[in-house]
């Protein structure tokens, strides 16, 4: 059921659809016609009757011809349009039921395996219109429309054409099944564990040289490639045997239609006289029998009849990657969210229902948003017991079903953080100790509501409960234990935070937290990071990661472990700039698992 509904927002919608299947249906029409008429016209030209008699097959030729290769680009052009719409419907549903689940919901997902579901099986999805429902409408109507017209010529002819036709779906369906059924149904899942291992070699080559185990998982990525090279061959071998099948039938076709048709011809045409009856040659007789263009005709169909039908054994092969590629979508998509993940709006409240005053939206006289008060009142969180991807994802279409809000104290996992109560003033400086497990990266995921509580999280006096996660992080920022860096340059590594912001913000942001120097060293805010920041020492990444804080003017700021990655002799000298840089009027929570000099913060609270 949870697939299905993957499968119904890829499909496009009516109003899409009908006019991709109405120029498809005409492209095909247009090809069988094209060739009966090129049939008919070579051989009765070969009669050489007066031309008279030729001019209407002549004008049939020359407009076949155009309208199946402008039918075929109009089928072209409207089944992509309508396929790449639906498919940017469905990615906007599937990023509006994941992005909730960021970051905490997500951390047990591999990454390349996620990716491959959310670019590879997404586009794979295209294919339900393009590959399944087009060419089973269109094949479908045209080959049932040629035996209803070879029927009218001879009815023998029309019977032997069905029969081909039914043979041509069984055996062709049968034969694809056999041989590329399991490949097929494999494909998608092997994609996405080729790309996730490969992200891993990738992203850990530096891990793995030092250890010596890239050519062990070398191997093992060559075991996946040669899986997925056999699936594909499999899938190719399957799609061959049905085309030489079909290909077989189709001349069996033609082979029948001369053996019931030569002895229906008329007497005139048996003893080779060219004074065939007039009346007949559109009728199909000569006298009391088929005329030789006829003939050729009902020869020849079967040949553009089988050309069109042979996307309908291959359609089968389609509907299987494209079913397993809708089965990963929705399995990465949660049936409801975790209880342990914020919901980005309580069931019960519109944003018309906001504080009229946000937390910390006045500004001091320096200009930036002065800090709420905050107040944690016998808090406790707990981590997702589950990750997606789930198993059975909710429909796309409707809201994530959420818990109580309530409820997050009552999941499967241990408390991570438990009974934690303090309050942080305006402009205070809050240090947060314990041992490693003790709670103090939940206690920041908490703050900036990537994780759900129990207990009371104020600001300002206000829920949290009652405001969006997006509004809270408007008001509390966080830098991480170890700051993403984009592979990109360092312009681009701030803007995000501030997307209005010159470079002279840019570059007076850099100025406060001590990385001016260092960006004109390395050829200003042109200069690149590398991937993941490879050219970034831990301590610049702290301070690359402030400068976006600054920049974003949060009035509260988190600092996990901003010391962590940097060496203990320089420790204290980037904590006191960081402090510096954040300004009297922001409010500082330090996460630290060592000592800080006591000049630095103003409250302590210990953990575990």
């Amino acid at each position: 059921m949870r697939t299905a509904d993957v499968l119904r927002l890829a499909q496009p919608a009516p109003r899409a659809l009908a006019p991709a299947l109405a120029f498809g249906l005409l492209s095909a029409l247009s090809t069988v016609a094209l060739l009966a008429t090129s049939a008919y016209l070579i051989a009765r030209a070969a009669e050489q009757p007066p031309i008279l008699y030729l001019s209407i097959a002549i004008v049939g030729v020359r407009g076949f011809a155009l309208a199946r290769a402008s039918f075929r680009y109009l089928d072209r052009l409207a089944g992509h349009g309508a396929a790449f719409r639906a498919l940017a419907t469905l990615r906007v549903a599937i990023y509006d039921r994941i992005v909730p689940l960021a970051p905490a919901g997500l951390a047990g997902t591999r990454r390349g395996d996620l990716l491959a579901r959310l670019v590879g099986d997404v586009d794979e999805l295209q294919n339900l219109l393009l590959r399944v429902v087009q060419p089973l409408v269109t094949s479908l109507l045209v080959s049932a429309l040629a035996v209803v017209g070879v029927a009218l010529l001879l009815p023998a002819a029309g019977l032997a054409l069905a029969v081909a036709l039914l043979l041509a779906l069984l055996a062709g369906t049968l034969v694809n099944s056999r041989i590329a059924g399991a490949a097929e149904r494999e494909l998608a899942p092997l994609r996405g564990r080729f790309s996730d291992e490969t992200l891993d070699v990738i992203g850990n080559l530096d891990v793995l040289v030092a250890f010596g185990a890239v050519d062990d998982r070398l191997a093992h990525l060559e075991a996946t490639d040669r899986r997925l090279t056999r699936s594909a061959t499999s899938r190719a071998a399957g799609a061959g045997a049905t085309a030489a099948i079909v290909s077989l039938l189709a001349g069996l076709a033609t082979v029948a239609a001369l053996v019931v048709g030569i002895p229906a011809l008329g007497p005139a045409v048996i003893t080779g006289s060219a004074a065939a009856d007039a009346s007949g040659l559109f009728s199909g007789t000569s006298g009391s029998g088929l005329t030789g263009p006829i003939l050729a005709v009902l020869a020849l169909v079967p040949i553009a009849v089988f050309e069109v039908f042979s996307a309908v054994p291959l359609a089968a092969g389609a509907w299987r990657q494209v079913h397993a590629s809708a089965a990963r979508v929705a399995s990465a998509l949660p049936d409801t969210l975790p209880p342990e993940v914020p919901a980005s709006w309580p069931a019960a409240l519109s944003p018309a229902a906001l504080p009229d005053a946000l937390p910390g939206a006045d500004h001091a006289e320096s200009g930036e948003r002065v800090a709420p008060v905050i107040r944690l009142e016998r808090m406790s969180a707990r981590w997702p017991n589950r990750v997606a991807p789930l198993d059975r994802p909710a429909p796309l279409d409707r809201p994530v079903p959420t818990t109580s809000t309530a409820v997050a104290a009552r999941g499967g996992t241990a408390a991570a953080l438990r009974d934690v109560s303090v309050t942080i003033r305006p402009g205070e400086r809050l240090l947060v100790t314990g041992p490693s497990g003790s709670g103090k990266t939940t206690l920041a995921f908490v703050l900036v509501r990537f994780l759900e509580h129990s207990g009371t999280f104020t600001l300002d006096g206000v829920d949290v409960r009652t405001l969006a996660p997006e509004v809270v992080r408007q008001t509390i920022g966080l830098c991480e234990q170890t700051p993403y860096i984009f592979d990109a340059n360092i312009r681009q590594n701030l803007l995000f935070a501030r997307e209005t912001a010159s470079d002279d913000d840019l570059l007076a942001v850099l100025d406060r937290v001590g990385l001016a120097t260092w960006a004109a060293d390395r050829g200003g805010l042109d200069a690149a990071l590398g991937q993941h920041g490879a050219l970034v020492s831990g301590g610049e990444a702290q301070r690359i990661a402030l400068a976006r804080v600054l920049l974003a003017d949060f009035p509260v700021v988190v600092l996990d472990e901003p010391t962590a990655n940097v060496d203990p002799a320089r420790a204290d000298a980037l904590l006191r700039d960081l402090i510096a840089a954040a300004g009297p009027d922001r409010s500082v929570v330090l996460i630290s698992h060592t000592d800080v000099p006591p000049d630095l913060i103003t409250e302590r609270l210990r953990l575990g």
